[in-house]
């Protein structure tokens, strides 16, 4: 843990305000979740809470699924990182940053289709790029993103009518996963 310099006051409501530059350093938004640990030598720590995170196995099992029947390379991400993902390097790409691209795709709340006009990588610095992708929406909130994704190497099997609906369909049935 590393000491910041800053002090801040609990206010008479027990609030305590995160500053603006630790909040845009860790990429914490107005209105996302935290979840608070404590521990014995009466540290306080906030940490960003992954609904997504939360469903680590079910959802790289998903992804493996998708990719193992249909031939079709998949990540999903929460918003900030890759959590699971099939038919890419686990080693390369899990718990890496998603690029900003993506974060504006995520953002969107909209279906995104790959035009070929624009190449949008999954991570910065990446090989992996975005075909298809439709963000994760819990309870009106986004929460993430599944995405088929393609290399220079490999390319998606299936027509992108069926890559639609299984992205799409992903996408839907983990956002009603995590609101259970």
């Amino acid at each position: 843990m590393r000491a910041t310099g800053i002090v801040r006051r609990i206010d008479d409501l027990g609030r305590v305000v995160i500053p603006k530059e630790i909040r845009r350093t860790m990429h914490i938004r107005e209105g996302d979740p935290l979840e608070i640990y404590t521990n014995r030598d009466g540290e306080v720590i906030f940490k960003k809470y992954s609904p997504i995170g939360e469903l680590q196995n079910f959802s790289s099992q998903y992804a493996e699924t998708l990719y193992k029947t249909c031939s079709m390379p998949v990540v999903i991400c929460d918003r900030d990182a890759v959590t699971a993902c099939a038919g890419i390097s686990k080693k390369e790409y899990t718990d890496r940053k998603i690029s900003s691209e993506l974060d504006r795709i995520i953002e969107s709340r909209t279906l995104y289709k790959a035009n070929g006009h624009e190449d949008v990588f999954v991570v910065d610095g990446g090989s992996a790029k975005v075909s298809c992708a439709m963000p994760i929406i819990t309870e009106g909130d986004v929460t993430g993103v599944v995405a088929s994704v393609y290399t220079d190497e490999s390319q998606i099997s299936v027509s992108k009518d069926v890559e639609t609906k299984l992205i799409q369909s992903a996408a839907s049935f983990l956002g009603r996963r995590i609101e259970e």
